[in-house]
């Protein structure tokens, strides 16, 4: 991995959920128009501030789970949008239409609570539209396509495998993302990427190297804190934490932010249940602690992939479906909810 990136006076601030401001010293627009940025980050929340970590599972965009609302979701991240295919036409999960009256109904359901919808761009399989879109304002439209088909106001942006090594593809994204804040100023933008336990690898570090060469406001770097390899079959939990930690670092040095602003600006993401790796399990009590680690330290949010799977699998079910490990229905949720 090379080195920690440097922060200088061209780069754009981390805009974390509650911090105070470009620590960079630049003037670009932020998600809250009415902040006026300071020339340094806060140090330190704020004794009176309330606090309360949210918890923001991932959920189908398309189907319905009956334990969707487990643990009462703050928000849910809406997954994915992608191209269909064919160029820069946004669909969710590539094969339904922006105007589906299935997903519109759908959305409806989730957001009658009050929790509000995070479209989720990307993922691990499919063509994200940076990949397939010709310039970046094509792209820009293609992604505020999305959001006023979902009514969102927060862009998740999940990048993983070829797209994330893809030099040109990453530019173009960071390109259009600050066309579509300039013209969305209250757009709340995350990036959601793989981690190691050791932290995150150099590719990651170069997407949002080049975020800030683009002066995108980034609120939130999501964690995708799973996977890890063959060589890390032991404490998920504890993967999870060191992966936290070595960010942490990480984070605060890429965007020049004090210590609490860089925890802020940081969110978790675990696979429940049985890992795409033979040997990874990630427990309930894994999913306490790392709630318990993320209040501590007072993140932005906790999440799971995904709600559809937060039940025990039964006769005929894939891993793709159902946890893997013995639980009743929602009992994810309901810990990482707290």
């Amino acid at each position: 991995m090379k080195g920690f990136l440097k922060p200088t006076a061209a780069l754009a601030c981390l805009v974390a959920l509650a911090t105070a401001g470009c620590s960079a010293g630049t003037a670009g627009t932020t998600s809250e128009p009415s902040h006026t940025p300071s020339s340094t980050p806060s140090s330190t929340p704020s004794s009176t501030a309330s606090y309360v970590l949210s918890y923001a599972p991932y959920v189908s965009a398309t189907t319905a789970s009956a334990t969707d609302s487990a643990g009462s979701p703050d928000a849910y991240n809406l997954a994915f949008v992608l191209s269909d295919g064919s160029g820069c036409t946004p669909e969710w999960n590539g094969t339904q239409a922006l105007t589906d009256a299935t997903v519109a109904s759908r959305i409806a359901g989730l957001t009658e609570s009050g929790a509000p919808v995070r479209v989720s761009f990307g993922g691990a399989s499919g063509e994200e539209l940076a990949a397939v879109c010709d310039s970046a304002a094509e792209l820009a439209e293609a992604y505020g396509a999305a959001l006023d088909a979902a009514g969102a106001t927060r862009a998740d942006f999940d990048i993983e495998g070829d797209e994330l090594t893809d030099a040109d593809s990453v530019a173009l994204r960071s390109e259009a993302i600050a066309l579509l804040q300039e013209e969305r100023p209250e757009l709340e933008v995350s990036f959601t990427l793989p981690v190691m336990p050791s932290g995150l690898d150099a590719d990651s570090l170069a997407l949002l190297t080049s975020a800030n060469e683009h002066d995108v406001q980034v609120s939130t770097v999501n964690l995708m804190t799973m996977n890890y390899g063959g060589s890390y079959t032991g404490d998920m939990g504890g993967y999870a934490i060191r992966a936290a930690r070595a960010a942490h670092t990480q984070l605060a040095d890429v965007f020049g932010l004090s210590s609490a602003a860089a925890w802020k600006g940081m969110a978790l993401t675990s696979m429940i249940g049985a890992n795409d790796v033979d040997g990874e399990t990630f427990t309930l009590a894994d999913a306490a602690r790392v709630r318990a680690f993320a209040e501590r330290h007072r993140l932005a949010w906790v999440s799971m992939w995904a709600t559809f799977r937060d039940r025990a699998c039964g006769d005929g079910d894939t891993a793709s479906e159902c946890s893997g490990v013995a639980q009743e229905d929602g009992a994810f949720g309901a810990a990482f909810a707290g």
